[in-house]
C-alpha cells in the first residue's frame, strides 16, 4: 500500500505531499490540472523511464519519493537477498521508502531505504508495489497477442513459461546449427578447397612467433657489417687495448685514490666503486671483442633473410597484420575445416538431438496448454460473473484456443497456443472476436473486469486507474464505480476520474488544481472534507456554474454510497 507520495520540482509541481489511505482514493480536478503528473511520478517509483524534461523549469533537480507498506512475499524477499540489500520488516510486512532523484546534468539516482540501487532493480520490485492502468489501455484488448498474456497472468504459469522458453531456445539452436551444416554441397566443396589451401599455405611457412623481429635485427647487422666491425674495434681499443685505454687509466686512478685515502679517509668510500667500474669496463671490452670476432659478412644469408621476410609480409597481407594474427587465422581455418570434414557425422548427431529436443518442447508446451485450458475455464466464469457489476449483465465472454503441434511455424517461446477472447454483449448474438465487436465503452468496462479478475489471483498491491472510465457515463459509470469500490475492499485503489458517480464512492477524495501567482503556475492537491466533497461532485455534475440542485444531487449520491 502507498501511504505517502512526495513530489518536488516535477513539471508544474513545486512541493507536493499526499497521504493516501486504505480503500478507494479518488483524484479529481479540471482537465489539465496536473493529475497525470501525479500518476507519471508514481510510475517513476516503479522503475519506469523518466526524462530530465520533467524537472521544473528553472530548477536543477527534482525528487519523487514514496512510502510503501508491502507484503513481504518470498519472491520479493529473494530479490532483496540476491542484491544484498537489507530491509527492516516484521514477519509479513516491510516498509519501503523509494526515492528517485533527477538531475538536469543527467545524473539520476534511485534509493530504497536510503540505499543506492539501479533502475533495473527498482523495475524488478516495482511490480510488487503498484499496478498502473493508464488512459486508453483498453486499446490493448484489440491486440489479440495481448490476450494470451492476460490469460497467463491469471493462470500464474511463469514457471511453465520459463520451461517452454528454454526448450524452445535449445531446439532452435540445434535447428540453426543443422541448417548451417546442410548448406548447398557445391558451396561446401568450394569452402573446403579454400580452407585446405589456406591451411596448407600457412602450415608450409612454419612461422614462429617473433620470427620477423629477429630476422629484421639480423638483416640490420649483416647490412652494416663494415661499420659494426670498425665501431667494435675502436671501442675495444679505447676500453682496453692501448696504454691510454679506459681500463689502464682506471687502474692508475685506483692506485692514486688508494694512496690518497691513506691520508684522507673521505676517499676510502670510493675504492669499492672504482673496483666495480673496472670490472664493468673489462666485461664490456671483452664483449665488444667477442662480438667483433663473430662478425662475418654473408651475402647468401642476407638474401635468405630478405626472401623469408618477403614471404612473411605476403602472408601478413593475406591473413593478418602480425605472425600471431596469421597463426590465429590458421587455427580458425583448421577448426572450420575439421568441422566441415566431419559435418556428415555431426549432421546425423544433430538430427537425433533435434528430434529429442522437439519432443521435449512439445511435452512442455502441452503441459502449458493444459494449464492454460484449465485456467481459461475459471477465467471465463470469473469474468462473466463480474460483467454484471459493470452493466453488462447479459454479456458472454469466451477464451478460445487454436493449436497445431504438428506445424512448427506455430512454435514460439510462449508455446504453440493461439489465444483469442470472444465477446457478445447481447444474448441473441453468438460471441465473436472481441477485437471486432467490442465498442469503446464496452472495451473500457471489459478491461476493468479483466484486470480486476486477474488481480484477484495474484499478489495484492496498489492498483492505479488513470481515467479508465473514459467513454462511459450514467448508470454504467456508477456500475464501474461500484466495481472499483468492491476491489478497494481487498486492496488499495487510486483512481483518476471525471465521473461524479465514481467520485461519490471515494473513501478519500483529493482535488488537484492549478494556482497562478506572480506569473507562476503551480499544481496543488488536497484532501477534501465532506462539505468540499459535495462542492467538487456538484462541479463535476453541473460544470463551472454550480447550482443548488447540483449540490442536492451530490449530497444524494454521497448518501447512497
Amino acid at each position: 500500500m502507498l501511504t505517502l507520495l512526495k513530489i518536488k520540482n516535477v513539471a508544474l509541481i513545486d512541493d507536493l505531499a499526499i497521504e493516501f489511505g486504505d480503500g478507494l482514493n479518488l483524484l479529481t480536478g479540471e482537465t489539465g490540472s496536473g493529475k497525470s503528473i501525479i500518476v507519471d511520478s508514481l510510475g517513476a517509483l516503479t522503475g519506469e523511464r523518466v526524462s530530465n524534461d520533467l524537472i521544473k523549469e528553472g530548477e536543477r533537480s527534482a525528487t519523487i519519493e514514496g512510502l510503501f507498506s508491502v507484503a513481504l512475499a518470498s519472491d520479493l524477499k529473494t530479490i532483496f537477498d540476491e542484491a544484498g540489500i537489507e530491509i527492516e520488516s516484521s514477519s509479513k510486512e516491510a516498509d519501503l521508502i523509494v526515492r528517485r532523484e533527477l538531475s538536469a546534468a543527467g545524473k539520476n539516482r534511485v534509493f530504497i531505504n536510503d540505499q543506492l540501487v539501479t533502475q533495473g532493480f527498482l523495475k524488478r520490485i516495482g511490480m510488487f508495489l503498484v499496478d498502473i492502468h493508464g488512459q486508453g489501455e483498453q486499446a490493448t484488448l484489440y491486440d489479440v497477442d495481448s490476450h494470451i498474456e492476460m490469460l497467463d497472468e491469471f493462470a500464474d504459469v511463469a514457471v511453465q513459461l520459463n520451461t517452454v522458453a528454454k526448450a524452445y531456445r535449445d531446439w532452435s539452436a540445434i535447428r540453426t546449427e543443422l541448417s548451417s551444416l546442410e548448406r548447398d554441397t557445391a558451396e561446401k566443396l568450394q569452402l573446403l578447397d579454400i580452407l585446405r589451401f589456406q591451411v596448407g599455405e600457412i602450415g608450409a611457412a612454419n612461422l614462429q612467433p617473433g620470427e620477423d623481429l629477429a630476422l629484421e635485427e639480423e638483416k640490420l647487422r649483416l647490412s652494416n657489417i663494415e661499420k659494426l666491425t670498425a665501431l667494435s674495434g675502436d671501442a675495444f681499443a679505447l676500453l682496453y687495448d692501448n696504454a691510454e685505454s679506459t681500463a689502464t687509466t682506471l687502474e692508475k686512478a685506483q692506485r692514486k685514490i688508494a694512496e690518497l685515502s691513506d691520508y684522507e679517509s673521505q676517499f676510502r668510500e670510493y675504492a669499492e666503486g672504482i673496483v666495480s667500474a673496472r670490472a664493468v669496463i673489462e666485461d664490456l671490452a671483452l664483449a665488444v671483442r667477442d662480438f667483433r670476432s663473430r662478425l662475418e659478412y654473408s651475402p647468401e644469408r642476407l638474401d635468405e633473410i630478405e626472401n623469408r621476410l618477403a614471404e612473411i609480409t605476403r602472408l601478413k597481407r593475406k591473413y593478418g597484420d602480425s605472425i600471431e594474427g596469421i597463426l590465429e587465422h590458421l587455427r580458425i581455418s583448421d577448426e572450420r575445416l575439421q568441422n566441415i570434414e566431419t559435418a556428415e557425422f555431426r549432421e546425423e548427431e544433430l538430427k537425433k538431438q533435434i528430434a529429442l529436443m522437439r519432443q521435449e518442447y512439445i511435452n512442455a508446451a502441452k503441459q502449458l496448454h493444459d494449464n492454460r485450458k484449465e485456467a481459461a475455464e475459471r477465467f471465463e466464469k470469473a469474468v462473466e460473473k463480474n460483467l454484471s457489476a459493470v452493466a453488462l449483465e447479459k454479456a458472454r465472454f469466451e477464451v478460445r484456443f487454436e493449436i497445431d503441434e504438428s506445424n512448427e511455424s506455430t512454435f514460439s517461446a510462449k508455446g504453440f497456443d493461439r489465444v483469442e477472447f470472444y465477446f457478445s454483449a447481447n444474448p441473441s448474438e453468438s460471441p465473436k472476436p472481441l477485437a471486432k465487436v467490442a465498442s469503446g465503452g464496452e472495451a473500457s468496462r471489459l478491461m476493468l473486469i479483466l484486470k480486476t479478475t486477474i488481480k484477484a489471483s495474484g499478489p495484492q498491491k496498489t492498483a492505479v486507474f488513470d481515467e479508465i472510465d473514459v467513454g462511459i457515463g450514467g448508470r454504467v459509470a456508477e456500475a464501474v464505480g461500484r466495481k472499483l469500490k468492491d476491489l478497494a475492499a481487498t486492496q488499495q485503489v487510486l483512481c483518476v476520474t471525471h465521473q461524479p458517480q465514481i467520485a461519490s464512492l471515494a473513501d478519500r477524495h483529493f482535488n488537484v488544481e492549478k494556482e497562478s501567482s506572480v506569473g507562476r503556475t503551480i499544481v496543488k492537491a488536497r484532501e477534501l472534507n465532506p462539505s468540499e466533497q459535495v462542492e467538487e461532485i456538484a462541479r463535476m455534475l453541473a460544470g463551472e456554474q454550480i447550482t443548488e440542485a447540483a449540490r442536492e444531487n451530490a449530497r444524494a449520491m454521497l448518501a447512497g454510497r
